[in-house]
């Protein structure tokens, strides 16, 4: 029997990429015969022609099991609907913008074969990043990493292989607010590591701007580090420190030096600062708060509006 192999691909306005997408990876798939493949791409309510594209393509890909989202749910719910999906022995998310190549697969299953259960794709470079985020990306992983209780690997996308005993570890993860990265590497597993070259897109534009990244990057900090919250502990014993210094050193210059104590001015800027800090530290908390709203609501991560499954081999 051969070993099945599932990619998980999800789309968001990609009809420009589809046929490109599904060419190549039929070609890796022709070139490894010893095992048999299948693609689930799951359409996460696209505005234009990609679900169209999809289920057209299915004619031509046998190997395609298409997933059309009841609307744009975002990336870490449609990688989620792949994974729910998968039945390989081995699974690989991947961008359909080709900016993760599908020839990098055969290196991967060489590493499975040889015992690791997870096998990483590292970009050697970001030249393909604006300067933003460029910057975003390394500031947040270096800021992420110290404060969090586990390491999210450094210029490592989603784009990866994983055993289906990692996939079901995965489905086994209950939470509505999914950072897709922080749960591969929450998981564990033996991991070996590929680098590749990140090429351009073939087509269309990427969603991703300053908001979303911003949002994105919460996303993970919250999600597994409440430094957030510990640390205004500290702040306010700071602040706290600093007012009886303040007020100490008010007692001494009227006592000995006559000096009348400060007035209106001193005493707004003081309540401003003192307004902004806990407003601060009220929004860090709201943050949590919200997300744990979020999480007892249990809402589905996905909702399906149609589906169409793959050929039998």
């Amino acid at each position: 029997m051969k070993k099945l192999v599932s990619l998980v691909a999800p789309f968001y306005n990609e009809a420009g990429n589809v046929r490109e997408f599904l060419r190549r990876v039929d070609l890796v798939a022709a070139g490894l015969p010893g095992y048999d493949f299948e693609v689930i791409a799951v359409n996460d309510g696209s505005r234009d022609q990609t679900w169209q594209e999809l289920t057209a393509a299915q004619a031509q890909y046998p190997m395609l099991h298409t997933v059309d989202l009841s609307r744009n749910f975002g990336k870490e719910a449609a990688l989620t609907a792949g994974l729910d999906r998968a039945r390989g022995d081995a699974v690989v998310p991947i961008d359909s913008d080709l900016q993760h190549p599908p020839e990098l697969i055969g290196d991967m299953l060489a590493l499975w074969e040889g015992g690791a259960e997870v096998v990483l794709a590292r970009r050697n470079d970001r030249l393909t990043d604006g300067r933003l985020q460029k910057l975003s990306a390394n500031w947040f992983y270096r800021f992420h990493n110290k404060i969090a209780n586990i390491d999210v690997p450094q210029d490592v996308g989603d784009f990866r292989l994983m055993d289906k005993a990692v996939v079901a570890a995965l489905r086994q993860l209950p939470e509505s607010h999914r950072f897709m990265k922080g749960l591969f590497a929450w998981v564990g597993f033996r991991t070996a590591t590929v680098n590749y070259a990140v090429a351009a897109r073939t087509a269309g534009e990427s969603s991703f701007n300053f908001w979303k990244l911003w949002n994105f990057a919460l996303e993970g900090i919250t999600s597994f580090s409440t430094v957030p919250l510990k640390i205004w502990t500290y702040v306010g014993l700071g602040v706290s420190s600093l007012a009886l210094l303040y007020a100490a050193s008010i007692v001494i210059k009227t006592l000995i030096y006559g000096v009348d104590v400060p007035g209106y001015a001193s005493l707004m800027v003081a309540s401003m600062f003192m307004g902004g800090i806990q407003l601060i530290g009220i929004g860090v908390l709201g943050e949590y708060v919200g997300r744990i709203y979020n999480e007892v609501k249990r809402r589905p991560v996905y909702v399906v509006r149609e589906e169409h499954a793959r050929e039998a081999a």
